[in-house]
């Protein structure tokens, strides 16, 4: 919604920049915050996908906490740019940042995201989000990641 064409997606993700050894401290906080955990089993269900998806009970809207501790996930979370809402300062992933996470979800509307978001931020860093692309790919045999970003670069940029 920040950087590209807004929608909404009734859902918030939230990069924590610890690792799951931080379960109880989050625990803790959902509960604070009248949060519903939504798996049965938290601790494995974390374990497995380093993620904790709950629900605002009251709104509908699923908050997705994610833990995260990889040299990218630190560096994106020091690049965060800081938005004021409602008088709250809130942190969001940069774009080039954003990018490079909806190219890694591989997903048709993640895609799409991420030509809307290059058609209406032309002063983005590519070398950046081409060097963490490239690193990614390197890890991995099935995914092309940077093909799949260049092709998307070619189709914003008609």
């Amino acid at each position: 919604m920040l950087y590209g064409e807004p929608r909404l997606t009734r859902d918030i993700d939230i990069t924590l920049g610890v690792n799951v050894d931080h379960l109880d401290r989050l625990l803790s906080a959902v509960h604070e915050l009248s949060l519903k955990p939504l798996p049965q089993d938290i601790e494995s269900f974390v374990g497995e996908t380093m993620v904790l998806p709950t629900l605002d009970k009251h709104t509908g809207i699923r908050v997705d906490f994610i833990f995260s501790y990889t040299p990218f996930e630190t560096n994106a979370i020091q690049r965060a740019r800081t938005v004021i809402i409602l008088g709250q300062n809130i942190a969001f992933a940069s774009p080039e940042d954003l990018i490079i996470h909806k190219i890694f979800a591989g997903r048709p509307r993640d895609f799409e995201d991420v030509r809307m978001i290059l058609i209406k931020n032309p002063n983005l860093d590519i070398l950046y989000i081409r060097k963490w692309l490239k690193k990614f790919g390197q890890s991995s045999e099935t995914e092309e990641f940077l093909k799949n970003f260049e092709e998307i670069l070619k189709t914003a940029s008609v």
